[in-house]
């Protein structure tokens, strides 16, 4: 289902024409009213003249996340802070916060794009959205909440956690579209079996996760568990939380809303733009924000773009599902890993609960990977000889697709500890 057709479908010239002209008004507005940028833009020799159209937008300075905790609270403001009506932040567990400030403009735009989100899931005005993301100063409860009461559905606002209320009130009040974390969905799923629930008989028909890379493996769990679709959304705090894209029910990557959201696709190294199809880091500029506008900001996940028409109608360019992120990357020997991979590998292993942690230690001045993954019952009252089969299996099946030696430890089943947000899957004891 469409929500808007005007954008989401816009042929490619006039989509483009239209990314130019928003995004040379945006660097009007940020060489004048953010000194922060205007240094930047001065540093570069770039003056907003020489933007004439989309391409330009090559010519013009990064942002990291690094840089906007720098100018933390107020820095990237470009309106007065009078005209701010809400404000978020990321988290700040490993520095200074990241601001995001909305003008009631801004606040329009996130409910639109949260509309066309929830609408390429199939969300109706008919539906009762259980609004599972965490409500607050992160973006995930608010931006659900915004874009379900644009479309005009039902929103229980429970928020995250209390799991035992979470599923009494999915039972009594019907919810129909369910919005959380993927792996919290899957502790749902265990928590109503626990309840003599049967997760597929809840009534659900469709979920909405996103706030944490899962892989095809786990989609294929839960839209098994729950017998609904399970779309992939994305978004981050620094931009305006989520509704950046979204998957429809094709499932063949997220439309990224393009008439807001300029994507780019870049080597990680020397920021050189990839073309479409390369795996690089995508950066993202805010071609419509008004309160904190961010230009061609690196946000360290690595994906790649595809442009082609989706069978949906949609014209927008299309990002594969975020296979890692530049900062949480293990590099193990010298490799390249992301715990994607491994769950892409694990989760294909019948007895296998989509429960594990990787657990890095440096030993000998070598690294090592052991990855500790989760028994269903029946499979934790098996031999030992075969649950040492099994382990041996894994580990050659992650040899072949990470080049590297790793250590496979079957636990208990529920011995690895739940997430109610995002699941803590690495843990990194090396002094690095």
């Amino acid at each position: 289902m469409i929500w808007n057709t005007d954008y989401e479908c816009l042929d490619r010239t006039g989509l483009s024409r239209h990314q130019g002209e928003r995004l040379g008004r945006l660097i009007d507005v940020l060489y004048r009213r953010v000194p922060f940028y205007r240094k930047k833009m001065d540093a570069g020799g770039v003056k907003p003249r020489d933007i004439q159209g989309i391409d330009d937008i090559v010519r013009l300075p990064f942002t990291t996340k690094e840089e906007m905790r720098e100018v933390y609270p107020y820095g990237l403001l470009a309106v007065s802070q009078q005209e701010i009506v809400e404000i978020h932040t990321s988290s700040g567990t490993t520095g200074t916060p990241v601001v995001d400030a909305y003008t009631a403009g801004d606040i329009e735009v996130w409910a639109e794009v949260m509309a066309r989100t929830l609408s390429a899931g199939g969300t109706g005005r008919h539906d009762i959205v259980q609004n599972a993301y965490g409500y607050g100063l992160f973006t995930g409860g608010l931006g659900v909440h915004y874009g379900a009461r644009r479309i005009g559905a039902t929103v229980i606002p429970i928020s995250g956690g209390n799991t035992k209320r979470q599923l009494a009130l999915m039972r009594d009040f019907k919810s129909t579209i369910l919005a959380c974390t993927p792996s919290y969905s899957l502790y749902l799923a265990e928590a109503a079996r626990e309840e003599g629930l049967d997760p597929a008989r809840l009534g659900l028909k469709a979920g909405f996760f996103g706030a944490e890379p899962w892989s095809e493996s786990m989609r294929g769990e839960i839209q098994q568990q729950f017998g609904v679709l399970a779309i992939d959304i994305y978004g981050l705090t620094e931009i305006i939380g989520p509704g950046v894209a979204m998957e429809c029910e094709h499932q063949k990557g997220l439309h990224i809303n393009e008439d807001h959201f300029y994507p780019e696709i870049i080597d990680p190294s020397s920021g050189t733009v990839l073309p479409d199809g390369q795996k690089g880091e995508l950066v993202i500029t805010t071609l419509t924000k008004d309160g904190t506008p961010v230009l061609r900001y690196r946000t360290r996940d690595i994906t790649y773009l595809d442009r082609a028409t989706c069978a949906c109608g949609r014209t927008t360019a299309r990002m594969h599902r975020v296979l890692g992120r530049t900062d949480d990357m293990l590099i193990i020997r010298g490799v390249n890993v992301f715990p994607s991979q491994i769950e892409e590998v694990i989760l294909k292993v019948k007895g296998i609960e989509p429960h594990y942690q990787l657990i890095v230690e440096r030993r000998n001045q070598l690294d090592e990977l052991e990855v500790q993954v989760e028994m269903n019952e029946s499979l934790f009252s098996d031999e030992i000889r075969n649950l040492e089969r099994i382990e041996k299996t894994i580990e050659a099946d992650l040899y072949a697709t990470l080049n590297i030696h790793t250590k496979v430890r079957l636990v208990e089943p529920k011995s690895i500890a739940r997430s109610e947000g995002k699941a803590k899957r690495i843990i990194d004891k090396r002094q690095l």
